[in-house]
Parts: structure tokens; C-alpha cells; sequence
């Protein structure tokens, strides 16, 4: 793989990683008000309160979530996120690559 080719995409998949997170957090539920009603993510939320028995757990994945959804993603996630999505498009990449071999 060309290098400069690999630079940019996984830039650009960074990129759109980092910028697409709150949007796809907010569409699924969790805003900075809280967690939507009849949302994805109140489906969710109900489906952790009931695995431990009526409340949801400190770390666990909706609460998370949730922390992110109402405060933005930190640094350490918002490097997560952009590794992420730089390794997401760079497999993208290869497999078109490949398909097209």
C-alpha cells in the first residue's frame, strides 16, 4: 500500500470517526438532557437496570455511553474514536483493494 495513499485515508476515516461520534450518540439516545424516551438507548438503559436488578452500573456500557452522550467524548475517547475509524477505513480500503484484484 502507497503510503501517502494510507496517510489519507486513515486520516480521513479519523477524521469522520471523531465528527460522527456525538451525531450517532444523540441519534441513539444519549443527549445532554438525558436519555431520549422510546430511544435505542432508553432500550438499552432498561435492559442493564433489569440485568442488575433495577440499576444501572457505574462503567458499564450505558452508562458509558450516556457520560459521553451528555459531556462529549474526552481525550482519551476521542482517541479511541479516531483510531478507530483511521483502522475502519484502512480495512475498507484493502478490502475494495482486494475485491477489485
Amino acid at each position: 500500500m502507497d503510503y501517502l495513499c494510507a496517510a489519507v485515508v486513515g486520516t480521513v476515516g479519523a477524521g469522520v470517526a471523531v465528527l460522527a461520534a456525538p451525531v450517532l450518540l444523540g441519534a441513539a439516545g444519549f443527549t445532554a438532557a438525558g436519555i431520549t424516551a422510546g430511544s435505542m438507548a432508553a432500550g438499552m438503559m432498561s435492559a442493564a437496570a433489569v440485568a442488575n436488578g433495577g440499576a444501572v452500573a457505574a462503567g458499564t456500557t450505558v452508562a458509558v455511553l450516556q457520560a459521553a452522550g451528555a459531556a462529549g467524548l474526552g481525550a482519551v475517547a476521542t482517541a479511541a474514536t479516531a483510531t478507530g475509524g483511521a483502522a475502519a477505513a484502512l480495512a475498507l480500503k484493502e478490502a475494495l483493494e482486494s475485491a477489485a484484484t
